[in-house]
């Protein structure tokens, strides 16, 4: 890449301040920042829009959407994942790491089946094959709660770009299905069970987590060494949680459903993430903490667009709002992941980081996205 590119007359969003001047791309790097509204000749002139890094997405279900778009639908895999791969440059994410559930169940009736190993195959072959806009990473979900994570993380090994590992545990009657009703009113209308049969499901995976529960969470956390991934915690909801999480070596709790959670993650060092659609639907969806609540509170770092792509700058916008400072804002979805999962080449627009830039306006406080780059490229 020896493509040079200017963009010139922008409101540089810079570590912790916005400022107007102009960003030269050379090679892929950011090679050159500058002060100023001037336009050099062959530059693009930005129009005062914001300039910012491309985001970066630790924790997205889309691309698991795109391959079901249906129940029952299975979508070609490769055509779902191109077409995940361009949404996502979209609106504005240059860097993601696609989750993907390890951990089956295999219960007739409430069957999940294994899938990762096979459709992380299929995206690092269209990685290889340069058919993606921007830069992939897997997220391997463990749950424990099931019949088969050993099996399943035993596939993956330190070719497979796992940057990231969380600990899921979606048993009935804790962390984010404290109230059992949110759970059966979820599985009620997805498998469409009868009161007889959501109380079978329930038993059945109290029963999974007592019988491989513990031995389920050990191997994931030595999976995730053995990847030399970041391991994450899921839905911690209480501070005992929250201490087991820190023994763990874990730096990134995702989606705490608690203040009281929250705040035992920040006495820990333990970085905060939290859903964007929470944030802009003003709560969560499952009954748990308003991430709004946990920004004002000062124990909100990382915002996940978690099931809604566009909402990931949305939300970061909001929060400028609320603390009344843009470039940290849009931190919450560039440096701050970036540093979480310990990727020091992005997230910044710094000299020689990734040139992985977006380009977009405020219209009634909505950002619209004008052009997004990774290395240097424009991908939409």
């Amino acid at each position: 890449m020896t493509d040079e590119l200017i963009l010139a007359n922008a409101t540089l969003v810079l570590p912790s301040e916005t400022l107007r001047g102009q960003v030269k791309l050379l090679g892929g790097e950011i090679a050159d920042i500058s002060g100023g509204t001037a336009v050099p000749q062959g530059a693009l002139d930005c129009e005062g829009d914001y300039l910012c890094p491309g985001l970066v997405e630790l924790h997205t279900d889309n691309l698991e959407r795109h391959i079901q778009p249906r129940p029952s639908v299975d979508w070609p895999h490769a055509a779902a994942i191109m077409a995940h791969d361009a949404e996502l440059a979209g609106t504005g994410i240059t860097t993601v790491f696609d989750a993907m559930r390890v951990g089956s169940v295999s219960r007739k009736e409430s069957r999940y089946g294994s899938y990762a190993r096979g459709l992380a195959t299929e995206l690092l072959e269209l990685r290889a094959a340069d058919a993606l806009k921007i830069s992939h990473f897997l997220h391997l979900r463990a749950e424990v709660c099931s019949d088969t994570l050993v099996e399943e993380l035993a596939e993956f090994g330190e070719a497979d770009r796992v940057g990231l590992v969380s600990l899921m545990d979606h048993t009935p009657g804790q962390r984010q299905f404290r109230d059992i009703s949110k759970l059966e009113a979820y599985v009620k209308g997805k498998h469409g069970f009868n009161d007889a049969e959501f109380a079978a499901h329930v038993a059945h995976l109290k029963t999974l987590r007592d019988t491989h529960g513990d031995l389920h969470e050990v191997e994931a956390v030595k999976a995730a060494r053995r990847f030399g991934a970041v391991l994450a915690s899921h839905d911690d909801t209480t501070a005992e949680q929250v201490a087991t999480s820190a023994n763990h070596g874990i730096h990134l709790a995702e989606f705490p459903t608690t203040v009281e959670a929250a705040r035992a993650c920040h006495a820990h060092g333990i970085k905060v993430m939290m859903g964007a659609p929470n944030l802009i639907r003003g709560g969560s969806h499952s009954g748990n903490v308003a991430a709004r609540e946990l920004a004002e509170l000062e124990l909100l770092d990382i915002i996940s667009s978690d099931y809604v792509p566009a909402a990931l700058l949305m939300s970061a916008v909001k929060l400028g709002e609320i603390w009344g400072d843009m470039a940290r804002g849009l931190s919450t979805v560039t440096q701050a992941p970036a540093d979480a999962v310990e990727l020091s080449d992005r997230g910044r627009i710094e000299l020689g980081k990734r040139a992985d830039l977006i380009r977009f306006r405020l219209i009634d406080n909505t950002p619209a996205l004008r052009g997004t780059w990774a290395r240097g490229q424009r991908v939409a």
